[in-house]
């Protein structure tokens, strides 16, 4: 079995390496000091490196206000940077105790150290977690179920933040101070077994140490540096499946989603939800990915439905009510909107606009025409007979929360003779020279001009993105 080596490596050798791979040689650091074990390793060990590194180094600790003696570590902190010729800065956040003081206090930390570091102008604020707090935030969050993400654990560094000491556990640091003769400061709520981590630390850690036969957090750490940077890539890998399936309406193609790997769906999924405001919860997850396998729908909450039908995938809202607007057009020159739906209508002699359908009008045609939605028993004339309108919305895959807005023109005799975008019959054999020109609601095909604007460029035969 492997055996707990009985000295640590040197700590600021790996420390100086650590500073190297982060970028900050040359540049300058916060350091972040509670008077604990790690933060004091940290600041002794930065100091001893800030000459060879070209370091430019300061101090800040923080007075949570929780304790009687907080006030005395704050000034032991200061005591100690001055020893090693480094400013250090006080600063008091005057929490109070209460539920969820872990994460409030966490917050009101990171808040106050990026304030801090801002104002004196410095690359990035420097904190002293170690391996062994990857291993706890490791078994905490594997014991609350997390996924991939939640396993990568602390991060090494990110935009402002670095953790130099991540690849030491708190035995290497206890190890470093003793050699050095330095003193530190034990918070008691660390051993407050009321909060999760402590029982983690206490517990569960040693007992999965016994079990093993060996110290397991750098292993565990490791773990978790694997994770990471799996989950990294599988992220990247997301990142471009969302944008190769993403549709013009934020839907997502439904057979590109299927076609996913499990990882990737699941992000990609998990994206869709987020960016409709839905917390991507392990549950909520779940349903999605049953809807998308089965071409179904899954509740959301916050009155939101995903759909995995007519080959999309999307978030939409409660079922809009139906349109009873009707728009009549009388001959060359009437216009309107077909209120409630965003679509224009104008009866013009010249091609139409960019972005504008248009319908070739018949000299025979029956005035008035009528834009309206689809009413009960519709049907559309076509080479191989009648068809329902709801078959044809359905072939051209308009999804269902769509199709009673989609507008429908019919003749003086309710013949069906439009569906802009969609469906038009063949060109007419005597042309009246009008034309019949839709304006669709928001961009189009390409950006969507005026209503009606006059211009000359021509835009198609009335046969949409969907029917071509």
């Amino acid at each position: 079995m492997p055996r707990t080596r009985s000295q640590p490596p040197p700590l600021t050798k790996t420390l100086e390496t650590a500073y190297r791979r982060l970028g900050l040689e040359g540049r300058s650091v916060l350091l972040a000091v509670s008077g604990g074990a790690d933060s004091t390793a940290l600041l002794v060990g930065t100091a001893r490196l800030a000459r060879t590194l070209r370091l430019r180094v300061e101090v800040a600790t923080l007075d949570h206000g929780l304790r009687p003696e907080s006030q005395a570590e704050v000034r032991a902190v200061a005591r100690l940077a001055a020893e090693q010729g480094l400013p250090c800065h006080v600063r008091e956040l005057h929490l109070r105790p209460g539920p969820a003081l872990e994460a409030r206090a966490r917050e009101a930390r990171y808040a106050m150290l990026e304030a801090l570091r801002r104002e004196r102008g410095l690359e990035a604020v420097a904190t002293a977690h170690t391996a062994s707090d990857q291993a706890e935030t490791l078994l905490m969050r594997l014991a609350r179920g997390s996924s991939l993400r939640g396993a990568g654990g602390i991060q090494a560094s990110r935009a402002g933040l670095v953790r130099p000491l991540l690849e030491h556990t708190r035995g290497d640091v206890l190890a470093f101070l003793e050699a050095e003769g330095v003193a530190f400061w034990t918070d008691p709520m660390n051993a407050d077994p009321s909060f999760f981590r402590t029982r983690i630390r206490q517990d569960a850690l040693p007992a999965l140490s016994r079990a093993a036969g060996y110290g397991v957090e750098a292993r565990l750490a490791a773990f978790a540096r694997h994770a990471a940077e799996d989950d990294a890539l599988l992220s990247r890998m997301a990142d471009e499946a969302w944008q190769r399936l993403l549709l013009k309406d934020g839907a997502l193609d439904a057979t590109g989603v299927r076609a996913l790997e499990a990882p990737l769906r699941r992000r990609v999924l998990a994206r869709l939800l987020d960016e409709a405001g839905v917390p991507a919860e392990d549950a909520t997850l779940s349903r999605a990915l049953f809807a998308v396998e089965h071409g179904g729908t899954a509740s959301l909450g916050r009155r939101l439905v995903l759909r995995a039908s007519s080959g999309r995938v999307r978030c939409v809202g409660p079922t809009p009510a139906r349109i009873t607007a009707v728009l009549h057009l009388e001959g060359g020159g009437a216009r309107g909107a077909l209120e409630g739906t965003g679509w224009g209508f104008c009866v013009e002699p010249a091609p139409p606009p960019s972005g504008v359908w248009s319908l070739a009008l018949a000299k025979g045609t029956r005035w008035p025409l009528t834009v309206r939605t689809r009413q009960p028993g519709d049907r559309v004339r076509t080479p191989a007979g009648q068809r329902k309108l709801q078959d044809l919305l359905v072939d051209f895959r308009v999804p269902a929360e769509v199709r009673g807005a989609w507008p429908v023109v019919v003749d003086a005799g309710g013949e069906v003779l439009w569906l802009p975008g969609l469906w038009a019959p063949a060109p007419p054999g005597s042309p009246s020279g009008l034309s019949l020109w839709a304006t669709p609601p928001g961009p189009s095909i390409q950006r969507t001009p005026p209503l009606c604007s006059g211009s000359s460029k021509e835009s198609g035969d009335g046969r949409g993105p969907l029917n071509s």
